[in-house]
């Protein structure tokens, strides 16, 4: 029903009453006629409330039902259109996925890599340059002394660059050639090289294939020239060792059948724990060989053999405690063929390469029919502190017949060793390396910077060494190689993981007399200081 309605209806009823008033005063009605009245318009009243009260929830529930309708509209209109588009994206082909690139380059430790997209195939630049200066405070203890003077100066200790890699996963190789021209050499004996050092040349040119797993372990053999991992301080890279120079009791075993630019074939096999490995060794790249040269280049080449057994034996977060032993066999030294010799010099400069003198020798030991080394080894880490330490024994054989002494000499035998500890001012820690069995070199938590506020890592560290070339003194046959004693102190800055200095302080005394039937002092003393600027990736 209306409001005009209402209104009319309700105008009527009081027209009504108002007619009704006027009839009963005039004809005289009775109170009960108004009082009935009344309750009837009352009654008026309360269905007129009711009827606007119904009319406002119907018209609430009629927008509430055009809203949901329009509401539903819109969903079903939505639901169509997403499947139209459904239907016209199935009849348009599908890309396939765009695959990665075919290489990708990489800057590990800031050394050029590049490799393929599943890592199967990389080649990487590798090199390394250990610029060294510094002086000599040398004092021979007589005038009959050989040398009687050390040059100081500088020295372009290793100059090295090549390429590293891998290729189908399990093959590896390198092939790096060093410009330096100052590695240890075996005695000088080299064409071309300096007393007591070797020539440039190839470093390493190998080949490595590490598919095999066996005893839940990883395995390599190998074949080329390499730098064997023969003994702990030789296994060690040049980059990481504590001190510029390796001590002279390993030098010297390392010169006899392994060490720099040899050729070598074998097999290492390691875990986190243990490592084993063995290789028959040839000559150096700066040998040559020929059976119509006059001397020194007409020599046959030398073999010989190598062995290792090492490990990790007890290890944690922040320590570690390594255990070895070692043996090198010389089977075939180098032999004359023009002179029908065999001869063996053991030999070392005194822990620096400054000048390459040698301070201690035994010459040309002749008849050599063989040589052996024994040695073992220790290290141990307790965060930012190392130990290391081997020790070594030295025989020679001297049996070979030859024209020259076709009855042999008796066997002679030395011994050596060195011990060194290194702490990290700035704490960081030696890591270890199961590859090779030896430890890392330390990588700074704060690399230098001006901006950074870092300021590198720093270390200091500590060595003494000897080694006795002396064996049947006052005997004819005997051998007078001399004792050769020298502390080190050392004071390392790694500035970054590619920079390094090192300051190194050097004491050392060498006794010697001037034959095995002569006391004659030809001794010396020395006091050296150096610096290595070392930057390599």
């Amino acid at each position: 029903m209306s409001r005009t309605r209402i209104a009319a209806t309700a105008i009527g009823l009081a027209g009504a009453l108002a007619a009704s008033q006027a009839q009963a005063q005039s004809a005289s009605s009775s109170e009960q006629e108004i009082a009935l009245l009344k309750q009837q318009l009352k009654m008026l009243e309360q269905k007129l409330d009711k009827l606007q009260s119904q009319t406002a929830a119907n018209t609430a529930a009629t927008a509430k039902a055009r809203a949901e309708a329009k509401a539903e509209a819109k969903a079903e209109a939505r639901s169509e259109a997403k499947a139209a588009i459904a239907n016209a994206n199935a009849t348009i082909p599908v890309k396939a996925t765009v695959p990665p690139s075919g290489v990708v380059v990489t800057m590990p430790n800031n050394r050029p890599t590049i490799c393929t997209a599943d890592e199967a195939n990389c080649i990487a630049i590798t090199s390394r340059l250990h610029w060294d200066v510094g002086g000599y405070d040398y004092r021979p203890n007589t005038a009959e002394t050989v040398p009687q003077k050390l040059d100081s100066g500088e020295n372009v200790r290793r100059a090295r660059i090549g390429v590293i890699g891998r290729f189908l996963n399990d093959w590896n190789f390198a092939l790096i050639y060093d410009f330096g021209g100052t590695s240890d050499g075996f005695g000088g004996t080299a064409a071309g090289s300096l007393p007591g050092g070797g020539v440039s040349g190839v470093e390493n040119a190998y080949l490595s294939y590490t598919g095999l797993k066996p005893f839940g372990g990883k395995m390599a053999i190998e074949a080329g020239i390499m730098d064997l991992p023969y003994t702990l301080d030789e296994a060690t890279s040049s980059n990481d060792i504590l001190f510029m120079e390796r001590a002279s009791p390993g030098v010297i075993a390392t010169n006899i059948a392994a060490g720099d630019f040899r050729s070598a074939a074998g097999t290492r096999w390691y875990n986190d724990v243990l490592w084993i490995g063995g290789y028959v060794t040839g000559p150096s790249t700066g040998a040559i060989h020929s059976a119509s040269s006059a001397t020194p280049a007409g020599t046959s080449e030398q073999y010989g053999a190598v062995a290792r057994v090492a490990g990790q034996v007890v290890s944690g977060k922040d320590y570690s405690i390594h255990l070895g032993a070692d043996a090198e066999w010389l089977i075939q030294p180098p032999r004359n063929l023009i002179a029908n010799t065999q001869t063996l010099t053991l030999s070392d400069r005194p822990e620096l390469r400054l000048d390459p003198t040698t301070l201690v020798s035994t010459g040309a030991m002749a008849n050599v029919s063989g040589a052996q080394v024994y040695s073992v080894e220790a290290a141990a880490t307790y965060g930012p502190l190392i130990l290391q330490g081997e020790y070594f024994w030295y025989n020679v054989d001297r049996n070979a017949n030859t024209s020259a002494l076709p009855t042999g000499l008796p066997s002679v035998k030395f011994q050596g060793g060195y011990a060194q500890a290194g702490y990290v001012l700035t704490g960081e820690t030696h890591t270890y390396n199961a590859a090779s069995a030896a430890y890392n070199g330390v990588k700074p938590a704060h690399p230098f910077s001006l901006d950074g506020g870092g300021w590198g890592a720093w270390e200091i560290a500590g060595r003494v060494s000897q080694i006795d070339l002396n064996d049947q003194l006052a005997t004819a046959n005997g051998i007078a190689g001399g004792r050769q004693t020298v502390y080190t102190l050392a004071l390392n800055w790694y500035v970054n993981g590619n920079v390094r200095f090192m300051l190194d302080y050097l004491h050392g005394n060498i006794s010697k007399q001037a034959s095995p039937v002569s006391s004659a002092d030809v001794g010396s003393k020395f006091d050296a200081i150096a610096m290595r600027t070392q930057f390599a990736f």
